[in-house]
């Protein structure tokens, strides 16, 4: 067995996948923090804020990250790297944002390393799927509101589509991660499926971060079409009864972190 559980520190030859959350560095699990602190290589993904990798002091850094189908390298090379450093007896962290289980490829690494007789861990990060809308005032279930919610990536058709056909008409709030471009189509999927056109929805750009900013519309606004002047920015779609609760809390709620609370735009016909 080669998963480690318990609480010391990261022994030589050991790798340990560490979710760095939303973005804010403030966020990180305080395990986070100490396993980057102790390690000799971290091997980082796009999106880590500086703030965090600085925490790795006596590292080496090494990007590997991929961006919207952009790869550095590819993920082969990545679960070799990690092997190669471990058996050289290096204390290893495999950085990724949000929670490496979320869409980030942590269980291909994880049983990578198992088959190659690698120790490694396993540490948890706060995922977007739930940050980001939490950052923005909303909140992904709600009592008598919506009593489940469902995450789906929005890279391609064939991953989302049959999932998001299985489910009934605004009976979840609906959380789709990496999915500004498809944003029309995701829309115009769940309208065909029977979701009120007015369904209230939120793009989330940047969460966590200082250029965080919310955009308050409806499923019709999204199949339309929005003119996003930046999508660089990490982006999370939220659709769901529950965006409408934003509006009780703000402006008396502000997400944590200075300089990190988001702005609100509300599209044109949409309230």
């Amino acid at each position: 067995m080669s998963l480690r559980l318990n609480d010391g520190p990261l022994q030589p030859g050991t790798v340990a996948l560490v979710g760095a959350g939303p973005g804010d560095p403030e966020l990180l699990t305080r395990r986070a923090a100490r396993r980057l602190a102790e390690a000799d290589l971290v091997l980082y993904d796009a999106l880590i804020d500086p703030d965090v990798l600085d925490l790795a002091r006596r590292a080496r850094r090494v990007y590997v990250g991929k961006r919207a189908g952009r790869h550095a390298v590819s993920q082969d090379f990545i679960n070799r790297l990690l092997i190669r450093a471990a058996r050289r007896g290096q204390r290893v962290v495999r950085l990724k944002g949000g929670d490496p289980f979320v869409f980030g490829r942590g269980g291909e690494e994880a049983l990578a390393l198992a088959n190659a007789g690698i120790a490694f861990e396993i540490v948890p990060g706060i995922s977007s799927a739930i940050a980001a809308a939490e950052l923005a005032g909303i909140p992904v279930t709600h009592r008598s509101i919506s009593t489940g919610f469902l995450v789906v990536s929005g890279h391609a058709e064939e991953a989302y589509g049959p999932i998001l056909r299985s489910v009934a008409p605004n009976s979840v709030t609906v959380v789709v991660m990496m999915g500004l471009g498809r944003m029309q189509s995701i829309a115009s999927l769940l309208v065909e499926r029977g979701w009120n056109a007015l369904t209230p929805a939120a793009v989330l750009l940047g969460a966590a971060t200082e250029s965080a900013e919310s955009l308050t519309v409806t499923l019709r606004d999204l199949q339309r079409g929005l003119d996003l002047e930046d999508t660089a920015r990490p982006g999370t779609v939220v659709v769901g009864e529950v965006v409408g609760i934003r509006e009780g809390l703000v402006p008396s709620y502000e997400a944590p972190g200075v300089g990190r609370a988001s702005r609100t735009v509300y599209a044109h016909g949409s309230r």
